[in-house]
């Protein structure tokens, strides 16, 4: 059974919560962080996780982040989880973490559980040219590469959750990867709601961004699509507040609804 975990979009910036219950963790650190191995305050983005000799490679959101304060938190791939941890020269101790119970694909699911195995106990860190590798005691291991933060502007932020106040839910079956945005460097914003296309302008300030009038296409969608559809478009009229975490992002209204995003995987595309 997994554990649920509920947590405040602010907290953890964009967390793709799919809550239906909560459980919460020590939340007390599990001691001093020391920086003998630089793992601390760097986005890692997960490459694949490696058990009895059988590589894995990961999720493209699949990623962790260890903080100051002694806490690990981050993406097995579908669902969000925090969790205690200690650094202490080369070895670092995770406890068993929280996580989200959102719904996620059979084999993302079975990637998830392998990790998060693998990112509980104790762990040694080797660290080479901003490759991180993560050894358990049994020999198993997960190998991680640092990743810079993305700019708001010009990067194609994929919507992957909508927001109702302090929590996430997933998106309509079967309209995930299809919503989509981007910031240009004129003042305009495009892309995809799901089914119809946009365009409007976007006037972005320290933390909150107005949007013009949108404009979109006007394709007959099947309804889930549509009730996407509505609640974006109902997210990019007037001024809205946003949050930019590394590879995630929020915007938010005054109202507490909103939408979350992650850095799309632009990779296929020509």
């Amino acid at each position: 059974m997994r554990t649920q975990l509920s947590i405040p979009v602010t907290a953890l910036a964009v967390l793709a919560l799919a809550a239906c219950g909560t459980e919460s963790g020590s939340g007390s650190g599990a001691g001093s962080v020391q920086p003998d191995v630089p793992v601390t305050g760097v986005h890692w983005s997960v490459d694949s996780v490696t058990v009895d000799g059988r590589r894995t490679v990961a999720p493209a959101d699949a990623h962790v982040e260890i903080t100051d304060e002694g806490r690990a938190q981050g993406n097995y791939g579908c669902n969000h989880f925090g969790a205690d941890v200690k650094v202490e020269g080369d070895t670092i101790t995770v406890r068993p973490a929280e996580m989200t119970e959102m719904a996620c694909e059979k084999k993302v699911q079975n990637f998830e559980d392998t990790l998060r195995a693998a990112l509980t106990g104790r762990l040694t860190a080797k660290l080479t040219d901003g490759r991180l590798t993560l050894t358990t005691q049994k020999g198993d291991s997960v190998a991680l590469t640092s990743q810079p933060s993305p700019p708001l502007v010009g990067t194609k932020w994929s919507v992957n959750s909508l927001i109702s106040g302090e929590t996430a839910e997933s998106l309509p079956a079967g309209t995930e990867n299809k919503a989509h945005l981007t910031f240009g460097k004129d003042g305009s914003v495009r892309g995809s709601l799901g089914c119809n296309r946009f365009t409007s302008t976007a006037e972005i300030s320290e933390d909150s961004i107005t949007f013009g009038r949108l404009a979109s296409t006007r394709k007959l969608c099947k309804g889930p699509e549509m009730d996407l559809e509505r609640k974006l478009v109902e997210s990019l009229k007037g001024t809205v507040t946003y949050e930019l975490s590394h590879r995630s992002l929020t915007l938010t209204r005054a109202d507490g609804e909103g939408f979350a995003a992650v850095v799309a995987d632009t990779s296929g595309e020509k």
